[in-house]
């Protein structure tokens, strides 16, 4: 549905590059998580996707259409929610989305009717926005985003600053959108745990790189996450995938098939000579997986 190229962008001559190579893709029906600190390279990557921002090099497509290529043809399967939404305070929800989607030819009273409704704005949508909340303003630009009727949503922190009844009220109605209305959808996201709930994979961008594509539980899905504090790793490593198949997945950790019994591999590597510090099977969270990859040096790929 949509699939991100070997992105690069740098704004200024003697700065870092604000994404360096960066490729992922988005299958259709998906719930996908785009994560990364505080100038990773998110915004960047968005910003591309949307058409606002044109990269040094590489593509992105959506439904097979270029936005290279043909900007307004890939957009049109596109709803989004972009950074902070701003709205006209002194009009209505109603006479908002009016103006706003006049700019692409408008749309019928009756798609108004149903998405206002969908979103749960129907009470309030002819009151002006200077009076709605800041969950009811989200509410209004998720209407937005919907009344094209987009094929996929790309959305920039949609939970922010929602208190956490609107946290699963929008959970619930990502679900909605993909399990019945069949939209696929990017999710950008501080919160971990949210991303971890509702999204079926994710890319981890740090420093302007790709340093992950894949589950969004992490390394769980590859098995049992073993952490082991031991002065001979190596030799660790070489008994568990020689007896069991285990691989190594970062310096200290390693992982054994889920149908392994850990006491096995604890026994076998104490009657083996391995000196070890530590030896604790991991609850390998999308959290601590994040925070991992965060310290870790460097911007290689996992």
């Amino acid at each position: 549905m949509l699939n991100v190229s070997e992105l690069s962008k740098t704004f200024s001559r003697n700065a870092p590059k604000a994404l360096d190579e960066v490729s992922f893709s988005v299958e259709k029906g998906e719930i996908y998580g785009l994560l990364g600190h505080n100038g990773a390279g998110k915004s960047t990557a968005l910003g591309i996707m949307l058409g606002m921002v044109y990269p040094d090099s590489g593509d992105v497509s959506i439904g097979n259409v270029s936005i290279r290529e043909d900007r307004c043809g890939a957009l049109r399967k596109v709803g989004a929610i972009f950074e902070a939404p701003a709205f006209y305070g002194y009009l209505t929800g109603w006479r908002n989305l009016k103006v706003l989607t006049a700019f692409s030819g408008g749309v019928e009273k009756s798609r108004l009717l149903e998405v206002v409704e969908w979103v749960g704005l129907r009470d309030r949508i002819h009151d002006k926005v200077d009076t709605y909340s800041h969950g009811m303003r989200q509410r209004l630009a998720l209407a937005q985003a919907m009344l094209p009727g987009p094929e996929i949503l790309i959305l920039d922190e949609p939970t922010d600053g929602l208190d956490p009844e609107g946290i699963v009220e929008f959970r619930d109605q990502l679900f909605e959108l993909r399990d019945q209305f069949g939209v696929t959808i990017l999710l950008s996201s501080h919160l971990l745990s949210e991303v971890e709930q509702v999204c079926d994979r994710v890319a981890i961008l740090k420093g302007g790189r790709r340093v992950y594509e894949g589950s969004s539980r992490g390394l769980a899905d590859d098995g049992i996450v073993i952490r082991l504090e031991t002065d001979d790793f190596q030799k660790a490593l070489e008994i568990t995938e020689t007896g069991f198949g285990g691989k190594k997945l970062r310096d200290d950790l390693l992982s054994v098939p889920l149908e392994t019994d850990t006491a096995d591999v604890l026994d076998t590597l104490v009657k083996a000579g391995v000196r070890l510090k530590q030896f604790v099977r991991e609850e390998q969270s999308l959290e601590r997986f994040y925070m991992d990859l965060s310290r870790k040096k460097g911007g290689e790929e996992s």
